[in-house]
């Protein structure tokens, strides 16, 4: 049974004192995959103050999670577990989480947000170590939520549940989806609570653009529909950024409070329009840090002259561009709503003006012949010869769940949940618990990795190039590799770089495991 209320014979517990909740971002990777863990710290801006409110990072911690859950679980006080999921590694650790709370306190409330329970909301709540699921946007959802969680229970109870938009629950045993919640701008949230994360400067890593790089969102969404995009289920294709004053103050803190000298920001688009862009770009450029960020080709390469001054200015160093393909038929099929011409035109502003242009690519669709992938490597040498330094990531086509249409169940306003039966066009059919995602497969599906559909040949061709590509120009990204092994690597390469010789190359998987390069594809900055 679900603790709804705080027990006022609770052991060591005084009046008065506010009800605490936990925060997890689980784990995802490595101790290199340390960053500010900004869903969870959205979530405290909104709770702190009426809740108290205790952050833990999964990254940060690796092993030692277990003892720090431990003794958060040991607060009498404590009424909630907000844990942030998205598709990928990150499910497994998250489920060793829930299922970790729910055998030490099993009437305490297990609520998962993010993109995972947004994309697959019938999964995510099919397990018994989860109550409740955040769709969306999740502050204001979850601040609803945990007014009825900590209320005294009455018969209204689930009547309460029913009213919070973005939540889906469990009601009689069934998963309740309740109608969707639209989004708000950042400037509606207080500033991020950094704080709560204890040691700040243990999420400032040094990479090649300083010493203490932060991440930062400004915006939210994204107004483009490319329909292979997970962005566009979460978000609906909307977006909404913050003031001027908003974004100003926020790097004032991290700058002038924190020492970050350099920012990565993970908004879905940076770049929104060009008149929102110039305003954004002066607030950069009067507090220059070296910066990367997300961008649309079609944008950057119309955008004027004026634009790309302060850009300049701004202190941009790399754009992360989604070429996708190298053919045009294949980006309207995608409603990408770019074309090849703007992947080439970016390719060369960017090399005037300075930027890193770190262009990702799909690969590998059900119906994509294999002469497209050949196209779209003669494409990727044609960019290279353009502006050497840019950065090549290549992934596997992954399909997304896509919204059907918002439709009314009894008058109601329904949720406009994403849908995917299978996994491309021949199946198999999509996982049905979080512990099916979880499976070493499915991780590969949705992290770009693999696909059902590839034949080894396919395979092996994307890889081989990929490892040439690697070696010939290894990633400026990668700040700790002597530069005499980034040297040996290019000279190693470059015969087959050069004569388009990929395959069988025994000599530079050997070298790679001498010299460990940081890949982008797994890890960016």
């Amino acid at each position: 049974m679900i603790e709804l209320a705080p027990s006022v014979s609770a052991k060591g517990r005084r009046p008065g004192r506010r009800p605490q909740v936990l925060l997890i971002n689980p784990r995802t990777g490595s101790p290199r995959s340390i960053h500010l863990p900004l869903s969870i710290l959205a979530l405290g801006a909104a709770i702190d103050g009426s809740y108290g409110c205790q952050l833990l990072d999964g990254n940060l911690l690796q092993a030692a999670m277990p003892e720090h859950v431990s003794a958060a679980l040991a607060n009498p006080d404590l009424r909630a577990i907000g844990i942030t999921v998205m598709p990928g590694p990150q499910v497994a650790s998250a489920i060793a989480v829930s299922k970790f709370v729910r055998a030490a306190r099993p009437g305490l409330p297990v609520v998962w947000g993010g993109y995972f329970p947004t994309l697959y909301p019938d999964a995510a709540i099919n397990a018994d170590y989860v109550d409740f699921l955040v769709r969306g946007q999740g502050e204001d959802t979850l601040c609803e939520l945990l007014a009825v969680l900590t209320a005294a229970p009455t018969a209204a109870h689930a009547r309460s549940l029913e009213s919070i938009s973005g939540l889906t629950w469990k009601s009689g045993g069934r998963a309740a989806h309740n109608a969707d919640r639209a989004f708000r701008s950042p400037d509606a949230y207080p500033p991020l609570p950094y704080h709560l994360l204890g040691k700040v400067e243990d999420f400032l890593r040094p990479t090649f653009l300083g010493r203490r790089t932060a991440q930062h969102q400004a915006a939210i969404g994204c107004r483009y529909r490319c329909r292979f995009c997970g962005v566009v289920s979460m978000f609906n294709g909307t977006t909404q950024a913050p003031g001027p004053d908003r974004l100003a103050g926020d790097l004032r803190i991290l700058r002038d409070r924190y020492g970050v000298d350099s920012m990565q920001y993970v908004d879905n688009n940076f770049f929104d329009t060009e008149p929102a862009s110039r305003a954004l770009l002066d607030v950069l450029a009067a507090h220059p840090m070296p910066y990367w960020c997300y961008a649309r080709a079609d944008a950057l390469a119309g955008f004027s002259a004026d634009t790309w001054s302060r850009i300049r200015r701004s202190a941009l160093r790399m754009a992360y561009i989604g070429a996708e393909t190298a053919n045009d038929s294949v980006l309207k099929g995608m409603s990408k709503g770019t074309k090849v011409d703007h992947t080439l035109e970016v390719a060369h502003r960017c090399k005037e003006n300075g930027v890193v242009p770190e262009f990702s690519f799909i690969l590998g669709g059900p119906e994509d012949p294999e002469d497209d992938i050949e196209r779209t490597f003669r494409f990727i040498r044609r960019l290279k010869a353009i502006t050497p330094n840019c950065e090549v990531i290549l992934y596997f086509y992954s399909p997304v769940p896509q919204r059907g249409p918002t439709v009314r169940h009894h008058g109601v306003l329904a949720a406009r949940l994403p849908r995917l039966a299978a996994y491309g066009p021949a199946g198999p059919a999509l996982p049905t618990t979080p512990d099916e995602w979880a499976q070493p497969h499915w991780v590969d599906y949705v992290c770009h990795r693999d696909a059902p559909w590839l034949t080894p040949r396919v395979r092996r061709k994307v890889e081989d190039f990929a490892r040439v590509l690697a070696c010939r120009f290894p990633t400026v990204q990668d700040s700790q590799t002597p530069a005499w092994a980034k040297r040996g690597l290019r000279m190693l390469s470059s015969w087959r770089y050069a004569s388009g010789v990929y395959s069988r190359s025994w000599e530079l998987e050997w070298a790679r495991r001498l010299v460990a390069l940081r890949d982008p594809a797994a890890e960016s900055i």
